[in-house]
């Protein structure tokens, strides 16, 4: 039995209020402006649709799933966008019930892994559980460009412990992606629950460069959805600084961010 469970419930639920907010939303609305640039409503849940299809081919056949990696490689910058243009063009039902019937086939396959098992990605292999996080990540981010769309505010959730975790795991990819040496010394994070108020603390006490904040500020960072410049994070030494302005916790190239409010894009 899979040991993701608790991550893979969590993944569920973050999933479902995703869901609810889209199917309620009314179709004529799927096609309206994200703060990603030329994406729509529907894009956004084109994109999670397409990359939970590549993580259920990673789990069940990792032959076919190479053969995907081998198309990435060959359009670096435009195999994301490709993959959400293709399903943003269907109907919006049907993009909804090909989301649903692939989320839910992806639960039920990473649910019976048997423990310790690891997936091809198109980076590291991953864990189960990391896959399961991943995905939350993922939801979680594209789901804010959608409720930034509709104008809806979401209740933050403690289920955010998964992608700051993501986020500071991230740090030197953060770095490296950029042709950049990463810091040589761990930082200290301590982030406030959006819920408890519990403070969620990674890297040793002691560390001489911090970053500490309310935990949706560090997620809305890592996932590139708002600038540093609007966000009530705190970072003290140079390089824990310097981490705020390029920190993602997503695989692939360095993206752009968000702009500062005010600014054009």
């Amino acid at each position: 039995m899979s040991d993701a469970l608790p991550v893979l419930d969590d993944l569920r639920s973050e999933s479902e209020e995703l869901d609810r907010l889209v199917a309620g939303a009314g179709e004529e609305r799927w096609s309206l402006a994200t703060p990603a640039p030329g994406w729509t409503v529907a894009h956004q849940i084109a994109h999670l649709t397409w990359t939970d299809r590549a993580a259920l081919l990673a789990a069940t056949d990792p032959e076919a799933f190479a053969a995907e990696v081998e198309k990435a490689a060959a359009a670096p910058d435009s195999f994301v966008d490709e993959g959400a243009e293709e399903g943003a063009a269907l109907p919006p039902a049907e993009l909804l019930a090909r989301w649903r019937a692939g989320r839910d086939e992806l639960w039920r396959v990473l649910s019976e892994a048997p423990a310790g098992t690891r997936l091809p990605w198109y980076g590291p292999p991953m864990a189960v559980p990391s896959m399961a996080s991943a995905r939350l990540m993922e939801t979680w981010a594209h789901g804010q460009d959608v409720a930034d769309a509709l104008g809806v505010t979401r209740a933050a959730t403690d289920r955010l412990r998964h992608v700051a975790r993501i986020g500071v795991r991230a740090r030197d990819f953060a770095f490296a992606v950029r042709g950049l040496r990463a810091p040589g010394e761990e930082f200290r994070v301590e982030l406030t629950s959006p819920v408890t108020g519990e403070v969620w603390a990674y890297g040793p006490e002691d560390a001489a460069q911090r970053v500490t904040g309310p935990a949706l500020d560090f997620c809305l960072l890592v996932t590139q959805r708002a600038h540093h410049a609007d966000l009530s994070l705190q970072a003290k030494g140079p390089d824990a600084t310097h981490w705020l302005t390029l920190a993602q916790a997503f695989a692939g190239p360095p993206g752009p961010g968000r702009p500062p409010k005010g600014a054009t894009q």
